[in-house]
């Protein structure tokens, strides 16, 4: 069904495209966007000069997002086009930098990349259901937009926000784009990234991931969640969260939330037993032109001979609902974290568009085994974001991240500092 469901969803669409095409809400109300990316990364190894590497690529995104054509009995229909193409402007020859497409066999970097993935959505009242090409942002898979390009699922996503102050999600996806590829992949646990040698490893599953989800609002200030989801024949994962909101003063609000994961083998245990829990708790204070973000972090259970680390999905999947996520992530066994961020709006001095934000990390207690003492690690960083607010530019973006991680008796753990240049446009057909 992997592949199916890609084209059973790009048929559908161009059906719906020709029978659709007069009808003006399907054309009236439809979002086209062309965006750009210029994008540099560059990391340096402290002690691993081998493993360094540089790319500079340019991308451009279709993103098009059709009305709805109302088709009677209250159902509309509608469908949506997301074109990627990277070109490497320096990329590294022999150096797999997981951006672009790398050949094992030939031990080389391709130049440029492309996808192109279709979605049919079909609305009744407030539910919707998406089938195609999908962007997840949920707490148990979410896309990648960390690099060029974005990472897609494929599969079908069904939400509901007919009961009142609740949303009801069901999903099932049965293959990964991942941000360095150009094809969907059966699905594997991090760090197989390597879809290939999974495959031939009997490390995959072509039977996908199933999901349920209910998030409600109990009071304006209070909210919870429930999310379930099964990589078939890997691991299954319970999540359960609970949010605050509030404002303290006119100018200052505030924002904290406790997630809890749950995570055990499932099905044919390709990857062997898995035993892993987490809590993560986050709190957020704004006042005008200051944020102020407070996170720890802490990760229980046994883990596994073969997970060893908090499970997601191979592809290098973000897990964001992790406070303590990021370059270092913070998820090995028995690992406690903290985090403090700081960000400045420029807005109120005359500077709007612009904001800095700079964060510190830091992760100990990690259980390296029987007679091996516990490791620990850090990381820095430093974001600086500009949009132009307004003119003949409005819309442009610039982005600086930098990032700094270190290691203390952490297998495989090197220490980097990495820079990321981001330049973006988007126009609006």
């Amino acid at each position: 069904m992997r592949h199916q469901s890609l084209w059973i969803a790009i048929c559908a669409v161009t059906a719906a495209l020709s029978t659709t095409a007069t009808n003006a809400e399907f054309i009236e109300d439809s979002n086209v966007q062309l965006k750009f990316k210029n994008f540099y990364l560059e990391r340096n190894y402290d002690d691993r000069s081998d493993l360094n590497y540089g790319n500079w690529t340019q991308a451009v995104t279709l993103d098009a997002k059709s009305g709805y054509h109302d088709i009677g009995a209250g159902i509309q229909v509608g469908a949506d086009l997301l074109a990627q193409y990277a070109i490497g402007l320096k990329s590294p020859d022999t150096t797999n930098d997981i951006h672009m497409p790398y050949s094992t066999s030939e031990g080389k970097t391709q130049r440029d990349n492309a996808k192109i993935g279709a979605t049919l959505k079909v609305k009744v009242a407030e539910t919707e259901l998406k089938v195609g090409d999908l962007l997840p942002m949920s707490p148990v898979i979410f896309f990648d937009p960390s690099r060029q390009l974005l990472t897609t699922y494929s599969g079908a996503w069904l939400e509901s926000k007919d009961i009142k102050d609740t949303k009801l999600t069901l999903a099932y996806i049965d293959g990964i784009n991942a941000r360095y590829d150009n094809q969907y992949q059966n699905l594997t646990l991090f760090p197989q990234n390597d879809f290939a040698k999974a495959e031939a490893a009997n490390k995959s599953t072509d039977d996908g991931m199933y999901i349920f989800g209910v998030d409600h609002q109990f009071t304006p200030k209070i909210g919870g969640s429930y999310w379930f989801a099964d990589v078939t024949n890997i691991y299954k994962q319970h999540y359960a969260a609970a949010t605050y909101k509030t404002k303290l003063a006119e100018k200052t609000n505030f924002d904290a939330h406790v997630r809890y994961f749950d995570n055990s083998e499932t099905g044919d245990k390709l990857y062997g037993d898995i035993d892993s829990q987490a809590i993560s708790l986050g709190a957020k204070v704004n006042h005008g032109m200051h944020t102020v973000q407070l996170g720890y972090q802490q990760m229980f259970g046994d883990h596994g001979s073969q997970a060893s680390m908090f499970p997601t999905l191979g592809g290098w999947v973000p897990q964001p609902y992790l406070d303590n996520w990021s370059v270092a992530s913070f998820i090995r066994k028995d690992e406690k974290s903290w985090s403090l961020g700081y960000t400045y709006n420029f807005k109120e001095v005359g500077v709007p568009g612009l904001t800095t934000t700079v964060r510190y990390f830091q992760g100990w207690n990690v259980d390296n085994g029987a007679g091996k003492g516990r490791g620990k690690e850090n990381e820095n960083n430093v974001i600086v974001n500009y949009v132009v607010p307004e003119g003949k530019l409005k819309g442009l973006g610039f982005n600086y991240m930098f990032i700094d991680t270190n290691y203390t008796n952490i297998a495989g753990g090197n220490n980097l500092q990495e820079h990321r240049i981001a330049t973006t446009y988007t126009y609006k057909f």
